[in-house]
């Protein structure tokens, strides 16, 4: 009775197997195709440029020199300097497109807003818009007579054109005015989503308790929308940290290296000065690990303190 009872189960037993066999070649015949691409597209070079960054000399002529590019990365003036106003960009942009960003969505989530639809496109549509036209119009609107200027002027604000692209601190200024521009609609949808997935029975429940608007806002919005926020925060640091189409479109690093960021001082270390690729690969995993350290700040001070 038991050796029927297991050769009745066998067809079934093998049939199973030969499914299951046939669909895993199949998905790892997908998978693998993806996984040689995302290889040799992604982690080869980061991996290339790893070693690179021990080597030094001029163009393809590289030799092994250890740490020397790291030693000199310490001692470079340049390098300081891009890393200064980088870190200026970041304190300052990303906070105030955060907080812009933030209150955009929860102004754009009323339910009494007429066109909501039409104010939602026109935030978001900057997102959509080339990086390069976008940064060649604002090249001109901050001009020294461009329409900013020619604005403020009329408005009785100014009594002489602002050095928009010329004085060091109003260089930064318009680079930053720019990137929350493009940027601000990017993290309002994000937020504008985690909205809509509120309950809005917490807030009917809250307002028959007597707190206010103000009140919702800090007690149960914020807190809903603590993941994002910090999601945004984290991606909006990489990509300040990676700046590199509006500083060079704009102003192209100056005056003098005012505005210079660190992808531009990549750039020029790799086509503008004589190419010393082993040292801009050097700068290129200093952005890197300024990317972590500023990722783990960001976890400890916004992240879940019982994770």
């Amino acid at each position: 009775m038991i050796s029927a009872k297991t050769n009745q189960n066998a067809p079934f037993s093998y049939t199973k197997r030969k499914v299951f066999n046939k669909s895993t070649i199949i998905g790892w015949s997908f998978i693998t195709i993806a996984s040689l691409l995302i290889f040799l597209f992604y982690f080869y070079p980061m991996a290339h440029a790893l070693i690179m960054s021990f080597q030094s000399g001029t163009g393809t002529n590289l030799t092994f020199t250890g740490f020397d590019n790291y030693a000199r990365l310490i001692k470079d003036p340049t390098f300081i300097t891009a890393v200064k106003n980088t870190v200026i960009y970041l304190l300052i942009q990303v906070p105030v497109m955060i907080l812009l960003a933030l209150f955009l969505s929860v102004l754009l989530n009323n339910k009494s807003l007429k066109f909501k639809g039409f104010f939602r496109t026109a935030i978001f549509l900057p997102c959509v818009t080339s990086l390069v036209a976008y940064s060649v119009i604002f090249k001109y609107l901050f001009g020294l007579d461009g329409i900013i200027n020619m604005m403020l002027m009329k408005l009785s604000l100014i009594a002489e054109p602002i050095q928009w692209l010329t004085d060091p601190f109003w260089a930064k200024m318009a680079i930053v005015i720019a990137i929350t521009w493009r940027w601000t609609g990017y993290n309002m949808i994000f937020y504008l989503s985690s909205l809509q997935n509120i309950d809005h029975s917490i807030y009917e429940a809250a307002k028959m308790d007597g707190a206010s608007a103000f009140q919702q806002f800090f007690k149960i919005t914020i807190p809903m929308l603590k993941p994002i926020i910090l999601f945004t925060s984290i991606t909006s640091t990489i990509g300040t940290l990676q700046l590199f189409d509006e500083v060079m479109n704009i102003t192209r690093g100056g005056p003098g290296n005012a505005t210079m960021t660190i992808s531009q001082y990549i750039y020029n270390l790799s086509f503008k000065y004589t190419p010393d690729f082993g040292y801009a690969a050097t700068v290129s995993y200093a952005i890197v690990i300024m990317i972590v350290i500023f990722s783990i700040i960001q976890f400890k001070v916004a992240g879940d303190r019982n994770d």
